[in-house]
């Protein structure tokens, strides 16, 4: 299949960005659909790179630029390259099993996303395309040559685009389960890639709550929309005074509660409660924490959504800094692509504005390594976080 663009549209392509807009296609094929894979030419006729199609505004991702067959000794190329710049930052190692192994375009495999939990491989897929290459791009993972793989679990009932009506089954490509324990950096964790949330575990907070374990001595620290708890296991291991968890979500409690008990039976230190953290927040004592953590689910997961995100984010960070004691430390963060770094400090800003408060920013925070930007999307950032420090 070809894919012609209209003159002048080839430019972005040009610059190695990896997505071409329906608006910029000139001549669709005759019977192509979702998930083909297609040469994408520029309207002079040059070949510009190969990749596949899509319904929707993304009509095209760029899995190459140039002319190469996409094929199982592409894919395996690929991850070989995602997983030399994994054991190059040491992710895999005594102590820490749990990383993202591809991040989509900064793995220049767009539309992939797989993240490794010990001997398994929870993979999810964004596009119709790599839906359709799963049973391919699984086993070229149990191949992977030291890292152990066994089993490959699909997740992607939530991730592809509705319209494209493929009706993914979440299953086991290949193996089966094993454990559902993972180790973080010295810490164990129950990951629920069968019902939780993403592929079961936020691997990208994996560094900043470790920062936040460094802040933690002493504290009475409120973890907002803690999820599996991370953050809360983290602080605890710091030598936290006293941890509270919470989400409006109860099976989130007992997947926290569970994490917690995991690594500190029996520790009266932690409290969970399944609330609105809105209302929450609105009850809690002046003064009553001096570190909390603000990591809500994405509040814009598209642009129409950007101003109310905002207007959430001021509203959700000012009852914070409202109620934090002197010297208290906040880490805020948003993780909607939506939102820019400019916008989220600057609604952080407002939030602090609105309430009178003496603020500093101690650190400026994103994803890790492992969650890398290829340097020509750079929609790819997605996480942003604060450190704060309220006089």
């Amino acid at each position: 299949m070809e894919i012609r663009l209209k003159r002048g549209k080839e430019e972005s392509l040009d610059r190695f960005h990896p997505w071409v807009f329906s608006g910029a296609v000139a001549e669709m094929p005759q019977g192509i659909e979702e998930g083909d894979v297609v040469k994408v030419y520029a309207s002079d006729g040059r070949l510009i790179g190969v990749g596949h199609f899509q319904i929707g505004s993304i009509a095209v991702r760029m899995l190459t630029f140039g002319d190469e067959e996409i094929n199982a000794d592409f894919y395996r190329s690929r991850l070989e390259q995602a997983l030399r710049l994994r054991q190059a930052l040491k992710l895999k190692r005594d102590g820490n099993e749990a990383f993202r192994l591809v991040h989509g375009e900064g793995d220049f495999l767009p539309g992939l996303v797989v993240d490794v939990y010990g001997s398994t491989a929870v993979l999810q897929a964004h596009s119709p395309g790599m839906h359709f290459a799963r049973n391919v791009i699984a086993e070229q993972l149990v191949k992977l040559p030291d890292i152990g793989l066994r089993n490959v679990y699909y997740k992607s009932e939530t991730t592809l685009p509705f319209k494209a009506h493929l009706d993914p089954v979440n299953a086991y490509l290949i193996g089966g389960f094993e454990t559902d324990i993972a180790m973080e950096q010295g810490l164990k964790f129950h990951v629920d890639w069968l019902k939780g949330q993403k592929t079961g575990f936020f691997v990208d907070q994996r560094d900043n709550r470790s920062l936040l374990e460094h802040y933690s001595a002493g504290r009475k620290v409120l973890n907002m929309f803690c999820y599996t708890g991370g953050f809360s296991v983290y602080a605890m291991r710091g030598g936290a005074e006293r941890v509270v968890s919470v989400d409006s979500s109860a099976k989130a409690i007992s997947l926290t509660d569970a994490n917690v008990e995991l690594n500190f039976p029996g520790d009266p230190r932690h409290q969970s409660y399944a609330e609105d953290a809105f209302k929450f927040l609105d009850h809690i004592g002046q003064g009553e924490y001096d570190l909390i953590v603000l990591d809500p689910p994405a509040f814009a997961k598209h642009r129409t959504a950007l101003r109310n995100a905002l207007r959430g984010y001021q509203k959700l960070n000012a009852r914070a800094i409202e109620r934090i004691a002197p010297g208290g430390v906040i880490f805020t963060f948003s993780c909607s692509q939506a939102v820019s770094k400019e916008q989220f400090r600057l609604a952080v800003f407002s939030a602090a504005a609105q309430t009178g408060r003496r603020v500093r920013i101690l650190h400026q925070l994103t994803q890790p390594a492992d969650h890398p930007v290829n340097i020509y999307h750079p929609e790819g950032e997605y996480l942003k976080g604060l450190v704060l420090y309220i006089e």
